[in-house]
């Protein structure tokens, strides 16, 4: 089960691992947080009839973008059914909007997550982390409430009107990106004649000295690069097609990082880092 903010999440973040073990036959679940409301229209060739007009038709239209992605990448969905919180500009930061996700209580936006894992029953469960992958309200609140629902799914006392208990065996975190990564993808680039397109970027990144230790888990899956790319797409209002993410041919992504990449949090099963397999010790 990955546990995702909104709508796209699950394309941008690990959707060539989910494709890979679909192929394998897993039962893959993503919970989405949220309908990804207040979202912006991110892709400027993005054109849909009263769409400016009614700024309310984005959480339809994205809701169908995601019918979309899940049948790309072969996956069940289900919605927690909270609203997106948007994303605060200011200084100072503006109030988060009254009953959006980042401010129920944990203990209460946990519920449905709890439900969906005791009935779903995942082995293993990934989600953001303290920081939410970047420091979006409803990212930090989807990686609160993914950690007290694991741990609270397989507690009998807890939430007992929420079903029977069922305990994941595994929990991880995505680490989507590194400068490693973004370096080793800008070398291949060049060796291949190509434009750098993190070059800027990288001039800019501050080095995070755990960063190296936080990557546990390295799961080969270059062979499904084009299946996640298909499923990103899908997501129209938010993925610009001619973006520099589609810009990486995927023989130079398979050569330069063939993997996506989590951290190991939570093992009730035997296990040793580094891994390959998010299933390592369920096999």
């Amino acid at each position: 089960m990955h546990v995702h903010a909104h709508p796209d999440d699950e394309s941008s973040k690990g959707a060539a691992s989910t494709a890979k073990y679909v192929a394998e036959g897993v039962d893959v679940h993503v919970a989405t947080c949220t309908g990804g409301e207040r979202g912006s229209i991110l892709n400027p060739s993005f054109d849909h009839p009263g769409i400016l007009e009614n700024p309310e038709l984005i959480g339809e239209i994205r809701r169908e973008e995601m019918d979309r992605a899940r049948e790309i990448l072969g996956i069940k969905q289900d919605w927690l059914g909270f609203v997106d919180s948007g994303w605060p500009e200011g200084d100072p930061l503006p109030p988060l909007p009254e009953g959006c996700f980042a401010l129920v209580p944990v203990e209460e936006a946990a519920k449905p997550l709890i439900a969906l894992m005791r009935s779903f029953r995942p082995h293993v469960v990934t989600t953001y982390d303290e920081n939410g992958g970047y420091p979006h309200p409803d990212h930090i609140m989807c990686h609160k409430i993914s950690v007290y629902a694991f741990e609270k799914a397989g507690d009998a006392e807890a939430y007992p009107e929420l079903g029977e208990p069922w305990q994941p065996q595994k929990l991880y975190y995505h680490r989507g990106w590194s400068r490693a990564r973004a370096e080793a993808i800008d070398a291949a680039m060049e060796r291949h004649g190509l434009e750098p397109v993190y070059r800027e970027r990288l001039k800019e990144w501050k080095f995070d000295p755990d960063e190296d230790e936080r990557l546990t888990t390295r799961v080969p899956c270059a062979d499904y690069f084009s299946v996640a790319d298909d499923a990103l797409r899908a997501h129209a209002t938010q993925i610009d097609p001619d973006g520099h993410w589609f810009a990486i041919p995927h023989e130079v992504r398979a050569e330069a990082w063939p993997t996506e990449d989590y951290q190991l949090v939570t093992s009730f099963v035997e296990t040793a880092v580094p891994e390959d397999d998010l299933f390592a010790g369920l096999r």
